[in-house]
């Protein structure tokens, strides 16, 4: 390394502005400098170890440092770093367009890359506003979300957005939204009596303005930043019945979901949904390199089909779209998917996952523990009886990962809720590992027994 750990750390604290992250206090702390991987692990400026317990952010997939990975991107720069897709076109992003449409749920046709889950969810927004006006419904333009959702930080993406903490402060620059409310079974009014109220309200939203609503948009099967927050069985399949009987698209994001993270490679398969908008990131390069990708229908994309002089193309795109460099290493990703059998693989350490956890939620407090497939979210509560959280201003979340670290891990909470994503190559004594630091760490953070 160039540069010593106290010349980094003081030019961190002089410069560089991270991101969802309060920059007064966190000056204060011993800055984590992370300077190598390998594998499951990361490896510090003192070459100590830690588990990758959140997949750095929920994208590595096959680990770091992959050998195939890396090949991927030398042979590729050997040939080209980067070319536009406007009006050209290069082998890496061609075949990984069909690539992705073959292995996407059924009838999902047509690629548009871009670069992050943000910009994946705003192609997907602009492209069923535009689809309803070319096909002569104009006033098909506002969107239906969850509260509780994210879906990413432009503008558009938070207009979608259902995150107080978040989103609130940009309230007078989003455009208007319905919103219905998310299944969030653990503090939900109604969990004595259950009837899916919160499905119900959906129902009615779209039935009431489905002559105005362009789409609905959600995260299928888990909802990843609002704290883990699984749909019950049934839930998918029925939004889709109700967008489907009143001619409203359904926007699946996926950047979070996808690739393996919930057991199958897309998370529309476990109720055979298939959306008519579908937005991929974050595991998509295997976490190597920013890529993003938003699928459509033949019908979506037919309706852009116009004459040069009639100027109804979809009018957007990103200076990186599609970079060779990313679509390459994300062929290799899905190549490794293949030979490595990595959702076969899967039914073990989630099952073992699952058992683990169980034993966690007797901690006094842990209030609740969510899990689909590969991820997990731990609530913790002051008191579990009565629901009662943490005060925010004493972090408990964040004092659980500062153990956790001692301990050899590296975990990210939301809020008071403790996020297990770790690679999907992780390994059975690897996954043994950082479910014992987990539940150490919550001991040692949280308090109790």
């Amino acid at each position: 390394m160039p540069y010593d750990y106290d010349t980094l750390a003081q030019w961190d604290r002089d410069h560089l502005w991270h991101p969802f992250t309060q920059m007064k206090g966190f000056r204060d702390e011993e800055l984590l400098i992370v300077t190598r991987g390998q594998g499951v692990y990361l490896y510090d400026h003192q070459g100590r170890r830690y588990l990758d317990g959140v997949s750095s952010l929920w994208c590595n997939v096959h680990g770091h440092r992959r050998r195939e990975l890396d090949e991927a991107v030398k042979v590729q720069l050997d040939q080209l770093a980067h070319s536009t897709l406007l009006g050209i076109a290069h082998p890496p992003a061609i075949i990984l367009a069909r690539r992705l449409a073959e292995i996407a749920p059924p009838g999902l046709t047509k690629v548009f890359f871009s670069d992050d889950g943000s910009t994946a969810v705003e192609a997907a927004l602009k492209i069923a506003f535009q689809y309803w006006r070319h096909r002569g419904r104009p006033q098909k333009q506002r969107f239906l979300k969850l509260n509780q959702a994210y879906h990413g930080d432009t503008l558009g993406a938070v207009s979608v957005g259902g995150m107080a903490l978040f989103h609130d402060i940009f309230h007078p620059l989003l455009f208007d939204t319905l919103e219905a409310p998310c299944p969030y079974c653990y503090r939900c009014p109604h969990r004595e009596d259950c009837s899916l109220q919160c499905l119900t309200i959906l129902e009615e939203q779209v039935a009431t303005h489905h002559e105005e609503l362009a789409a609905v948009i959600l995260e299928p099967v888990m909802q990843g930043a609002a704290g883990m927050l699984p749909q019950p069985p049934g839930y998918l399949t029925r939004v889709r019945e109700v967008t489907q009987k009143y001619n409203v698209l359904l926007i699946a994001d996926e950047v979070a979901v996808g690739f393996g993270r919930t057991g199958k490679m897309f998370a529309c398969e476990h109720e055979a949904v298939h959306p008519d908008l579908l937005c991929l990131a974050k595991g998509l390069t295997g976490g190597y390199l920013p890529l993003a990708a938003t699928l459509a229908t033949d019908d979506i994309y037919n309706a852009f089909l116009y004459e040069f002089d009639e100027f109804k193309a979809f009018f957007h795109g990103h200076t990186y779209t599609g970079n060779p460099l990313a679509a390459a290493v994300a062929l290799a990703s899905l190549d490794l998917f293949e030979k490595d059998r990595i959702l076969e693989t899967l039914l073990e350490k989630i099952e073992l996952l699952t058992n683990r956890l169980a034993a966690m939620a007797d901690h006094p407090h842990v209030g609740d523990v969510r899990q689909r497939g590969m991820m997990v979210g731990i609530e913790l509560v002051q008191n579990k009886k009565t629901l009662e959280p943490f005060p925010p201003a004493r972090r408990t979340g964040h004092r659980v990962i500062l153990e956790a670290r001692k301990l050899g891990a590296i975990l990210r909470p939301l809020g008071d809720v403790i996020v297990l994503m770790p690679p999907l190559c992780i390994s059975i004594e690897e996954l043994e590992t950082l479910t014992q630091v987990t539940y150490q760490s919550i001991r040692q953070g949280a308090g109790g027994d």
